[in-house]
């Protein structure tokens, strides 16, 4: 298989295994025709290879990024203008995409980007609780109930071809430290590189946003070379 049938075929086939807290409902894009159809052209377009690649992941699915494309940090407008995937998924912007695509055509632009990076979240469905998207971490009963299907896609995930065995986690709080928690029990990685996630960048840092794209270049850029080395 190459790795975009392994990413495909691990998230058409996600099972948490797991009931959320009350009043928490699971977001799994994937129960839509037309997300497994984009979702499934995009892993074509740019993963049908072996290459290893430096994986970057956020928290989990939002409504307007991955809860509509199954693609992280990439919402249908981004999906269909810059990685030219036609869709006809509602066209609302999502401000992580806005950066992380930003990022991308600092780094050289889709191809040169999804052939060096993997994007997924830390926990690959999300959570809606009145109508809004919550972290995974938010609830404590969540995050415990969750805790083993996360090590358990962490583990599939980091079997499909990892740089380095090191991970860039987009978040510097309970993202980070929850990761290198459980990091801590299973060595997953051996390496653990916490950024500012891009929704915290572009809601309280946007006028500085250019710094911030030239800071997660300089981290993927760091991590290729050492691989090359």
């Amino acid at each position: 298989m190459t790795f975009g049938e392994k990413v495909v075929d691990f998230h058409f086939n996600l099972n948490p295994g797991f009931k959320p807290p009350s009043k928490i409902e699971f977001l799994n894009p994937f129960s839509d025709k037309e997300t497994r159809k984009v979702f499934q052209a995009f892993y074509s377009k740019f993963y049908s290879d072996n290459l290893s690649r430096i994986y970057l992941f956020g928290i989990n699915p939002g409504r307007f990024g991955a809860g509509l494309t199954g693609v992280s940090f990439t919402d249908p407008i981004r999906l269909e203008n810059e990685c030219g995937i036609a869709n006809h998924l509602r066209k609302v912007p999502e401000l992580s995409s806005v950066f992380i695509y930003e990022v991308i055509k600092s780094y050289g632009g889709v191809n040169k980007f999804y052939k060096d990076v993997y994007i997924n979240a830390v926990c690959p469905v999300g959570f809606i609780k009145d109508g809004i998207n919550i972290n995974y971490y938010d609830d404590k009963k969540l995050a415990k109930r969750a805790e083993m299907f996360i090590i358990d896609s962490l583990k599939k995930q980091a079997s499909f071809g990892i740089k380095e065995k090191t991970l860039v986690c987009a978040g510097e709080g309970k993202n980070f430290e929850f990761l290198s928690s459980i990091n801590g029990q299973t060595g997953i990685f051996e390496e653990i590189i916490p950024l500012p996630h891009p929704r915290w960048i572009m809601q309280y840092r946007r006028k500085k946003m250019s710094e911030y794209v030239e800071r997660y270049v300089k981290v993927i850029n760091r991590i290729v070379s050492k691989n090359q080395g």
